[in-house]
């Protein structure tokens, strides 16, 4: 019985090491804040500062997705901004499907991204194309998960 045991934790152990990181999906469930948003369009670059007036977390579990964009000007109670959908996840590809949205143009599109994830900082960059709303872009988003 012992040696079962023993190779059993051998055989696990191997299997374990065997694994490239890069092979693991990313664990990404849980609300994550974004700190800053770049958009790339037509050559230009520009970033947005979420430590300031501006506050966005978008929520993940093990299927869907959710995000929430807001002022934090008491006298701005305009800038509200949500959506959400399902989503993909395939080791560092990560695929939106999005569902709910102000704008119906952007309601049932698909965006696909690259995630990297750095101890509690999560990176997320892709396209943003929808022809009827003129939007084709890339952007970077980063955010850090929320404890």
């Amino acid at each position: 019985m012992r040696n079962i045991l023993v190779l059993l934790v051998v055989l696990s152990l191997f299997s374990c090491a065997g694994r490239n990181a890069n092979d693991q999906e990313l664990n990404i469930q849980g609300t994550w804040q974004l700190l800053s948003a770049t958009t790339i369009e037509n050559g230009k670059s520009k970033t947005t500062d979420y430590s300031g007036k501006l506050k966005m977390i978008k929520i993940l579990n093990h299927s869907h997705f959710a995000f929430l964009r807001h002022s934090l000007d008491v006298k701005d109670s305009t800038n509200f901004d949500a959506g959400g959908g399902t989503f993909v996840l395939d080791k560092d590809d990560y695929t939106e499907h999005l569902e709910y949205y102000k704008d119906k143009n952007w309601e049932g599109k698909t965006f696909k991204f690259k995630l990297a994830i750095h101890n509690d900082t999560l990176i997320q960059k892709g396209i943003e194309k929808v022809e009827a709303a003129g939007v084709d872009r890339v952007i970077i988003e980063k955010y850090i998960k929320v404890k």
